[in-house]
């Protein structure tokens, strides 16, 4: 099966809040990438179905660098949350290509990543 993904995730362990209207649910971040997040499910999980928009909130370790977010779930599994950001403001996303960038370890793929971005119907180099 060929890889369908198009930015690299980084594994990054960190505690969550996600958001749904005026629920809230303590989860923590697995891996991420410039778009997306996978999550641990929340015990008490319980959002509402008709809705796949969220909130998430989590702070860089041993820092106050708040990373908030506006996702969509994508996928709702038995033990994770896959989360797709649809808005990000500047500096949080300032931050999360800086997390990416020193993760992924390879400057060509990241400026690859960051053009598929802004550009999202340029198709991938090989």
């Amino acid at each position: 099966m060929p890889e369908r993904r198009k930015f690299s995730r980084v594994m990054y362990r960190a505690p969550a809040i996600l958001k749904q209207n005026e629920q809230s649910w303590h989860a923590h971040v697995l891996d991420l990438s410039l778009k997306g997040v996978l999550l641990s499910r929340p015990d008490n999980w319980q959002a509402d179905p008709q809705h796949t928009a969220f909130s998430l909130v989590f702070y860089l370790h041993d820092s106050d660098v708040e990373l908030d977010m506006d996702c969509i779930l994508v996928n709702n599994c038995e033990n994770y949350l896959h989360l797709y950001i649809d808005h990000i403001d500047i500096d949080s996303a300032s931050h999360l290509k800086r997390l990416v960038e020193l993760n992924v370890g390879n400057d060509e793929l990241l400026h690859r990543e960051l053009a598929q971005l802004t550009d999202p119907m340029k198709e991938p180099e090989s």
